[in-house]
């Protein structure tokens, strides 16, 4: 029997402000108009971004060619001997493989980052047995182009002919494309152009890697298939619908962060997905909805007075949780699309644009442009232990590292949040991740983890365009052996610093405060860091 997929509305007085708008959504047909790609749902302004955005709704049924394709690749790799898969992609073309082939437990190495020490990492594994899947929508992605240079390299520095070694997935007409026929690559997936990044879980850049890697693509494309008719019909049963109406009621309430936390689904990762999803389409306007993925449905922060929380389920929520979503991870993938795009049409936003994305990235690349600006950046206000630190202090600047964090924290404003960046690598200083929790638990502010630079491409969009009430704590460290970047002026952490001191420079043009700490010593500095945390108090 086939796992059903549902949302349950938990908290009673959520389920009754939700009531008009799940009315009001049936009654206007926009279930059956957003499966028929009507492009005015969201209005006149975001009406010529919507109609080439749109394919994604019938997915479970274009993508079906690309079952045959991914199992005759996958067989030919292997009888080559080439069973490692590395993936070189950022947000839309990383985040949904990486939860596919988790939850399925089959590897891939995803490279999601500019941080020497994990590209090094996955540059040091059986080069002889590995794959690199160049995914890039635009083809023009700087991480990812910055990773394929480097595999190149490394495959011609080994006697390996790096085109029969390099798989691309892209848009038609992508610089990518041209460059992989120009090269002779060894294949090249042509994705469907009107399905944006965010939206792209089942698409060739979902399914390309995963597949590849091992993930059954054919059962993920089976399990939204068995949701499609229900997601299209103008019915308050629509899930879809219920948990668009529930989004927008609690936003409209003040709770405008929603808590994920997983309670036993069997996806694993799947709020990473889901926040690149919520906060990209939101998040703009001076609105939206922030996501906010926590360890679990006890970690802190999943049930601040401001937020809903929202339970990946296994089965029926309890009471703690606001909202619960039960179903496979190929439905699940589908239902939170369609609910997120009804979501921006309550939000009155445009939700297949990203509006803010562009000037972090413009940022650093004036930063790399001019490499003297970013190595004479500004003097640490003040140096702790392993720890330099940037930013604007008061008398903390005389203190402990603890009484900086204190100073920072609170300067959060009311019903803001603190976003932790951490400009690491994401395996060996995975430590990092604890601050999220210790923060929201010590002080009681909601708190935000990511990894940079691929939050960037994820919620970077909404700490922009969204609510104007983040603070900003970047992590960043010290580089013992960086890797150079073939056929451009700049190394790795030239990179990794210019988009870590390039967004810090737009969030603090915006009126964002932001502090920045330096680890001098990576292991030492975290210890430090770790430490301060811990004197926070609320």
């Amino acid at each position: 029997m086939a796992e059903r997929t549902t949302v349950e509305i938990v908290d009673p007085r959520l389920a009754e402000a939700a009531r008009d708008r799940l009315d009001s959504l049936v009654s206007d047909r926009v279930a059956s108009r957003l499966t028929a790609r009507d492009a005015t749902l969201w209005g006149p302004d975001a009406e010529s971004e919507a109609a080439i955005r749109l394919s994604w709704t019938t997915l479970h049924k274009s993508s079906r060619p690309l079952i045959g394709e991914i199992e005759a690749l996958r067989a030919e790799l292997r009888s080559e001997g080439l069973d490692r898969i590395v993936l070189a992609g950022m947000g839309g073309s990383s985040l949904a493989p990486e939860v596919i082939t988790a939850t399925e437990g089959v590897a891939l190495t995803v490279l999601d980052t500019t941080d020497p020490g994990q590209v090094a990492d996955a540059l040091a594994g059986d080069l002889e047995r590995t794959v690199l899947v160049v995914s890039s929508k635009s083809g023009t992605t700087v991480e990812t182009d910055t990773h394929r240079r480097v595999f190149a390299e490394a495959f011609a520095d080994s006697g390996i002919d790096a085109a029969s070694r390099m798989i691309v997935v892209t848009d038609p007409g992508s610089a990518l494309a041209e460059l992989a026929e120009s090269q002779g690559y060894r294949r090249v997936f042509l994705a469907d152009p009107d399905v944006g990044g965010r939206y792209s879980a089942l698409t060739a850049f979902g399914l390309v890697p995963a597949g590849l890697a091992g993930a059954d693509v054919a059962r993920l494309l089976d399990q939204a298939a068995l949701l499609a008719d229900e997601l299209a019909a103008d019915s308050p049963d629509n899930p879809a619908l219920r948990l668009a109406a529930a989004l927008g009621a609690a936003h409209d309430a003040g709770a405008e962060k929603v808590v994920l936390a997983d309670t036993g689904s069997g996806i694993t990762g799947f709020g990473d997905w889901a926040e690149q999803l919520v906060a990209e389409s939101t998040g703009k306007q001076g609105t939206g909805l922030l996501p906010v993925v926590v360890e679990g449905p006890h970690a802190p922060g999943y049930t601040d007075a401001d937020a809903t929380a929202t339970a990946v389920a296994v089965g029926p929520a309890d009471d703690v949780a606001a909202v619960a979503t039960t179903g496979p991870l190929g439905a699940q993938f589908l239902l939170w699309e369609y609910a997120v795009a009804v979501a921006g049409r309550l939000l009155g936003i445009n939700p297949f644009d990203q509006p803010d994305v562009e000037a972090a990235k413009k940022a650093a690349r004036t930063l790399l442009d001019n490499p003297q600006a970013l190595t004479a950046s500004e003097e640490p206000a003040a140096v702790i232990g392993a720890v330099e630190v940037y930013g604007s202090l008061g008398a903390a600047a005389r203190g402990t590292l603890g009484e900086v964090l204190r100073e920072f924290a609170g300067g959060v404003a009311d019903g803001g949040y603190l976003a932790v960046q951490a400009y690491l690598d994401r395996l060996d200083d995975a430590s990092a991740s604890l601050v999220r929790g210790e923060i929201a638990r010590r002080t009681g502010i909601p708190t935000t983890f990511g990894w940079g630079p691929r939050f960037l491409h994820s919620t970077g969009q909404y700490h922009k365009g969204g609510h104007r009430n983040g603070s900003f704590l970047q992590l960043t460290g010290a580089v013992e052996e960086d890797v150079a970047v073939p056929g451009r002026p700049y190394t790795l952490g030239t990179l990794q610093l210019a988009q870590a001191l390039g967004d810090a420079q737009v969030l603090a043009d915006t009126g964002r405060p932001v502090l920045r700490l330096h680890l001098t010593d990576r292991a030492a500095g975290l210890a430090d860091v770790v430490r301060a945390v811990q004197e926070l108090t609320r």
